[in-house]
């Protein structure tokens, strides 16, 4: 125990930690600040933590080895997350833990996408916005509500798209088909949407004939098998799961799909350092084949298919924010999302939730647009449009 208290003492240089062991022993690190406070249940956590902290500090919350209390599970993982830094792979070893952890073929595809988005529907109403935006939202200002921050980015997002009447347009991994209804109800257009989760499919059908559209249409099929042609192409949120393999298919994907007088925006999280591996917890309980790429890795996959990456935009922040609106309104509904599935699932999404918005302020995660074009001339040359 004396070493994890001196290893403690050494590393908590911002904010101020309480411990709390079981034997009713406290322990104070950390000069002042953000304030949290660990309620050690088994001290055999501990070790596990400090062997390995990537995997171990969300494995032994969910099994209910540690608590942060009243005080709050984000407020000690921010503190957390700012003391210690985020282990480095070795440069050698990234390839070969890219091709390892993504080698996401269609078939497994389809599996990583079930196990994380066929969780019941009316789970994810309990915590996003009214229309299902699961994305980083748009914060223009700190006190904007979740609805009106997927909302602004909905509309930013569209004003990239250029769309004119009678674009025919595609939603690559759609969801539950919000990005979808938001541009058949504010443009001439039609808009088809696909996505690799039966759960979301059904919904998507069921709101589209709830709300009577008929310029939509959705697809259960994976962005290389969907066949086509298409003025505008939207991927939200979706290329987290292609895997560094597979990105220059991705993009060969959309080229081919595109029309040549064509505009394409993919929004993703993504590293501002260099490229890296996913974390092994959210790998195992989260997003299992999934990969957040640096901006080299984009750009090296974009200009191996001869694609104009016209505009390239940089979210700091937005996530974070997002993120705390989506723990917020899980802890308001906690107590009947435990009783549709149960107490592990939700330490699980509320660790999920807490250490994402740490990682997003204290690490290198932001989210990237990029706007794509098959040549000069599809997209106006400054950013005077996006913002009337």
């Amino acid at each position: 125990m004396a070493m994890y208290l001196t290893l403690l003492q050494q590393q908590i240089k911002h904010g101020k930690l309480h411990l709390h062991l079981p034997n009713g022993e406290e322990y104070h690190f950390g000069p002042g600040g953000r304030e949290a406070h660990w309620y050690i249940h088994d001290e055999s956590a501990l070790q596990r933590i400090a062997r390995d902290w990537e995997f171990e500090l969300g494995e032994t919350y969910i099994k209910g080895a540690w608590d942060a209390g009243k005080e709050g599970l984000r407020d000690l993982l921010e503190v957390l997350r700012s003391n210690f830094a985020v282990q480095q792979v070795p440069r050698w070893l990234r390839p070969m833990g890219a091709f390892l952890q993504q080698w996401n073929k269609v078939a497994r595809s389809y599996y990583n996408v079930a196990q994380h988005y066929d969780v019941p529907e009316s789970v994810f109403r309990l915590f996003l916005d009214k229309e299902l935006f699961y994305s980083c939202a748009y914060f223009k200002d700190d006190a904007l509500s979740i609805d009106e921050a997927q909302q602004a980015k909905a509309q930013h997002i569209a004003r990239k798209l250029l769309i004119k009447p009678g674009d025919k347009i595609l939603d690559i991994g759609c969801g539950w088909g919000s990005m979808v209804f938001h541009l058949a109800k504010y443009f001439d257009c039609e808009v088809t949407g696909i996505t690799l989760s039966r759960e979301q499919l059904a919904v998507a059908k069921q709101e589209q004939q709830k709300r009577g559209v008929t310029n939509v249409k959705f697809e259960l099929c994976d962005y290389r098998e969907h066949q086509g042609r298409y003025d505008r192409i939207v991927s939200i949120g979706m290329f987290e799961h292609v895997g560094k393999p597979f990105h220059r298919e991705y993009f060969r994907t959309i080229k081919r799909l595109l029309n040549q007088d064509g505009t394409a925006l993919v929004h993703t999280i993504g590293r501002s350092g260099p490229p890296g591996v996913t974390n092994p917890w959210i790998r195992r309980h989260i997003f299992p084949g999934g990969s957040t790429p640096a901006l080299s890795e984009l750009a090296t996959a974009v200009e191996s298919q001869h694609l104009l990456l016209a505009d390239v935009e940089v979210w700091r922040l937005h996530y974070a924010q997002t993120l705390r609106h989506w723990y917020e309104r899980f802890q308001q509904h906690r107590q009947q999302i435990s009783s549709i599935m149960n107490e592990e699932f939700c330490r699980t999404w509320e660790f999920y939730f807490s250490a994402c918005e740490a990682a997003f302020r204290f690490s290198d995660l932001v989210v990237y647009q990029l706007q794509l074009a098959c040549h000069h001339g599809v997209v106006p040359v400054s950013r005077d449009y996006l913002y009337p």
